[in-house]
Protein backbone atom coordinates (compact mmCIF):
# COMPACT_ATOMS: atom_id res chain seq x y z
CA UNK A 1 0.00 0.00 0.00
CA UNK A 2 2.71 2.02 0.60
CA UNK A 3 4.11 1.78 -2.93
CA UNK A 4 0.70 2.57 -4.11
CA UNK A 5 0.50 5.98 -2.17
CA UNK A 6 4.50 7.11 -2.74
CA UNK A 7 3.09 6.55 -6.65
CA UNK A 8 0.37 8.76 -6.26
CA UNK A 9 2.68 11.30 -4.44
CA UNK A 10 5.28 11.25 -6.98
CA UNK A 11 2.68 11.69 -9.83
CA UNK A 12 0.60 14.95 -7.79
CA UNK A 13 4.16 16.01 -6.80
CA UNK A 14 4.68 16.15 -11.05
CA UNK A 15 2.08 17.87 -11.56
CA UNK A 16 2.06 20.33 -8.89
CA UNK A 17 5.42 21.49 -10.50
CA UNK A 18 4.40 21.43 -13.84
CA UNK A 19 1.15 23.67 -13.19
CA UNK A 20 3.56 26.27 -10.97
CA UNK A 21 5.96 26.67 -13.89
CA UNK A 22 2.97 27.87 -15.89
CA UNK A 23 2.39 31.71 -16.75
CA UNK A 24 -0.97 32.14 -15.39
CA UNK A 25 -2.11 32.95 -11.83
CA UNK A 26 -4.86 30.73 -11.78
CA UNK A 27 -2.36 27.22 -12.64
CA UNK A 28 0.01 28.37 -10.45
CA UNK A 29 -2.73 28.38 -7.85
CA UNK A 30 -3.85 24.84 -8.29
CA UNK A 31 -0.47 23.63 -8.65
CA UNK A 32 0.61 25.03 -5.36
CA UNK A 33 -3.06 23.41 -3.98
CA UNK A 34 -1.96 20.08 -5.29
CA UNK A 35 1.48 20.32 -4.61
CA UNK A 36 0.10 20.97 -0.86
CA UNK A 37 -2.19 17.29 -1.32
CA UNK A 38 0.70 16.00 -2.47
CA UNK A 39 2.66 16.92 0.61
CA UNK A 40 -0.83 15.60 2.93
CA UNK A 41 -0.16 12.21 1.26
CA UNK A 42 3.40 11.95 1.87
CA UNK A 43 2.75 13.01 5.37
CA UNK A 44 0.35 10.34 6.17
CA UNK A 45 2.52 7.95 4.25
CA UNK A 46 5.34 8.24 6.42
CA UNK A 47 3.50 7.71 9.41
CA UNK A 48 2.56 4.31 8.29
CA UNK A 49 -0.86 3.31 7.42
CA UNK A 50 -1.22 1.07 10.40
CA UNK A 51 -4.57 -0.86 11.02
CA UNK A 52 -5.59 -0.73 14.86
CA UNK A 53 -8.34 0.41 17.10
CA UNK A 54 -8.77 4.10 18.27
CA UNK A 55 -6.42 4.43 21.46
CA UNK A 56 -9.61 4.71 23.84
CA UNK A 57 -9.67 2.94 27.22
CA UNK A 58 -11.86 0.25 27.52
CA UNK A 59 -11.61 -0.99 24.18
CA UNK A 60 -8.98 -4.53 24.09
CA UNK A 61 -7.28 -4.07 20.87
CA UNK A 62 -3.34 -4.61 20.86
CA UNK A 63 -2.49 -2.54 18.15
CA UNK A 64 -3.86 1.39 18.00
CA UNK A 65 -3.30 3.33 15.22
CA UNK A 66 -0.71 6.54 15.30
CA UNK A 67 -2.99 10.06 15.87
CA UNK A 68 0.11 12.07 15.37
CA UNK A 69 -0.21 11.98 11.47
CA UNK A 70 -4.21 12.24 11.48
CA UNK A 71 -3.85 15.90 13.18
CA UNK A 72 -0.78 17.23 11.44
CA UNK A 73 -3.09 16.23 8.70
CA UNK A 74 -6.24 18.24 9.24
CA UNK A 75 -4.01 21.03 10.39
CA UNK A 76 -2.20 20.76 6.82
CA UNK A 77 -5.64 20.70 5.37
CA UNK A 78 -7.01 23.76 6.99
CA UNK A 79 -4.17 25.61 6.30
CA UNK A 80 -3.77 24.53 2.37
CA UNK A 81 -7.59 25.48 1.95
CA UNK A 82 -6.65 28.68 3.61
CA UNK A 83 -4.04 29.76 1.71
CA UNK A 84 -5.50 28.86 -1.93
CA UNK A 85 -8.32 31.19 -0.78
CA UNK A 86 -6.37 34.14 -0.31
CA UNK A 87 -4.64 33.37 -3.55
CA UNK A 88 -7.64 33.28 -5.26
CA UNK A 89 -8.67 36.37 -4.19
CA UNK A 90 -5.49 38.13 -4.60
CA UNK A 91 -5.63 36.11 -8.05
CA UNK A 92 -9.34 37.30 -8.47
CA UNK A 93 -8.45 41.13 -7.73
CA UNK A 94 -5.14 41.69 -10.15
CA UNK A 95 -7.14 40.32 -12.53
CA UNK A 96 -10.10 42.65 -12.31
CA UNK A 97 -7.14 46.14 -11.28
CA UNK A 98 -4.78 44.75 -13.98
CA UNK A 99 -6.88 42.87 -16.67
CA UNK A 100 -4.53 39.63 -17.36
CA UNK A 101 -3.68 37.07 -15.14
CA UNK A 102 -0.46 36.17 -17.52
CA UNK A 103 2.41 36.79 -14.90
CA UNK A 104 4.89 37.76 -18.09
CA UNK A 105 2.66 40.67 -18.57
CA UNK A 106 2.11 41.26 -14.91
CA UNK A 107 6.26 42.31 -14.71
CA UNK A 108 5.71 44.45 -17.45
CA UNK A 109 8.17 42.69 -20.00
CA UNK A 110 6.57 43.09 -23.33
CA UNK A 111 9.78 41.52 -25.76
CA UNK A 112 11.63 38.75 -23.72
Amino acid sequence: METLMSILVGILFSIGTYLILTKTLLRIILGTSILGHGVNLLIITMGGLKKGGPPLLGIKNLTYADSLPQALLLTAIVINFATTALFLVLSYRAYKVLGTDNTEQLRGIENE
